[in-house]
């Protein structure tokens, strides 16, 4: 499954000349991240009160092809690699007009709150995967 999220690009996102500032691409897959799994029914809040466990990126390995610009219109696409008992792996592209700007696969791992390893329960592990 792919999930999309539309994202606009603001002046503030953006550097003098116009061009989408490089770390602003992780908050645009960073959203792109959290609304898929919120469209797969996990409620990080619910997660972390319940559970004690958070969400952390671990690793990001990201390809910057094309400049975004100010006032684009992108989109970011968000897909699920493979999961474990305390790891999720994504796929993501932010695209515009069917071009890839930028492509990144990222890997998230579940924490307590002190940041040790969690494992998800199993219900959320099944939702994910």
């Amino acid at each position: 499954m792919t999930h999309s999220i539309d994202v606009h690009v603001y002046y503030e996102d953006t550097d003098l000349a116009g061009i989408v500032y490089y770390a602003n691409y992780l908050k645009y897959i960073e959203r792109g991240r959290t609304e898929f799994v919120r469209a797969l029914g996990v409620d990080q809040t619910a997660l972390k009160r319940e559970h004690g466990i958070v969400f952390a990126v671990r690793r990001v390995e990201a390809d910057y092809i094309a400049p975004a610009k100010f006032d684009d219109d992108l989109v970011v696409e968000t897909r699920m690699l493979t999961t474990s008992g305390v790891r999720i792996v994504m796929e993501q592209h932010v695209i515009r007009n069917g071009e890839t700007l930028f492509s990144a696969i990222v890997t998230l791992v579940a924490l307590t709150s002190e940041g040790r390893p969690a494992r998800l329960p199993r219900d959320i592990r099944q939702t994910l995967a």
